[in-house]
Parts: C-alpha cells; sequence; structure tokens
C-alpha cells in the first residue's frame, strides 16, 4: 500500500495544531507501517508538496501498489490532475481512500468541495492521525474482498 500525503503535511505537529493536532508526520507513517505489518502488508509512505511530484508518484503505483490512501491536502479543492490520476489508476486496478485530517465540511466553503472524492472507494475525515488508520483498514479490506477497481 501506498500513503500519500498532499503539501504541507510535512508541517504537521507545528501547523495548527488546534486544527491538525500535534503529531507529526513521522508519528503517523510510523503507527501505519506498524498497521501494515499487523496487517500482514507493506506500507509505503511519501509526502509532497507539489502538485505535479503527487500526480506522477499516484500514475507510478500502478504495478507497484494495490491500493493508495492519500490525503491530498489543499489539492482536494484544486486540482484536477491529482483527481484525473486517481481516476487513471483507480481503472488499472489500484483503487484509494481519500483522508482527511479535520472535517472539511465544518470549515472555510471553498474546502466543502472534494474533486477526488468521485473516483476514490472512500473517504475519512474529521478523526485525526486515526483517520488513516481507518482508510489503510478500510482499504485493506476492499482488496481483501476482490474489491480492487
Amino acid at each position: 500500500m501506498l500513503v500519500l500525503h498532499g503539501p504541507n503535511l510535512n508541517l504537521l505537529g507545528r501547523r495548527e495544531p488546534e486544527v491538525y493536532g500535534t503529531q507529526t508526520l513521522e508519528g503517523i507513517d510510523a503507527e501505519l507501517r506498524a498497521l501494515g505489518a499487523e496487517l500482514g502488508i507493506d506500507v509505503d509512505c511519501a509526502q509532497h508538496n507539489g502538485e505535479g511530484e503527487l500526480v506522477t508518484v499516484i500514475g507510478e503505483a500502478v504495478g507497484r501498489y494495490d491500493g493508495i490512501v492519500i490525503n491530498p491536502a489543499a489539492y482536494t479543492h484544486t486540482s484536477v490532475a491529482v483527481r484525473d490520476a486517481l481516476a487513471a489508476v483507480g481503472g488499472m486496478g489500484v483503487p484509494s481512500v481519500e483522508v482527511h485530517l479535520s472535517q472539511p465540511a465544518a470549515r472555510e466553503s471553498f474546502r466543502h468541495r472534494s474533486l477526488v472524492a468521485a473516483v476514490c472507494r472512500g473517504s475519512v475525515a474529521g478523526f485525526g492521525p486515526d483517520g488513516y488508520r481507518l482508510a489503510l483498514r478500510g482499504l485493506h479490506g476492499i482488496l481483501r474482498a476482490g474489491g480492487g477497481r
């Protein structure tokens, strides 16, 4: 599995802790790798601030990963390119689950619309770092049931 973090998530633990919490990205990644080991799956984690970098990594997932857990961060609301990349790999058997630490629907109105939700198998939002674990477990369950796209 690939866990992909979008822009500014490298600042977790220091950036707006009242919104995003105090756990660092490194801490979240370590917990996801441990959960992966518990589930019997390998988990690779990556963070990119650039839209093009995210699109490239998503495109390279085919044949390499069974699924993607993605927090597109601000690109959730703005990036047709990230949306199209997720749709493309989803159509080639690499499903994705969208995750957000905060609850976008409870925030500024420009955050209420997700461009990626329609091409993801599911979405998890508002549970802080636990959302990543829920998304990984959910995607693992979908794949175990033969539910890749």
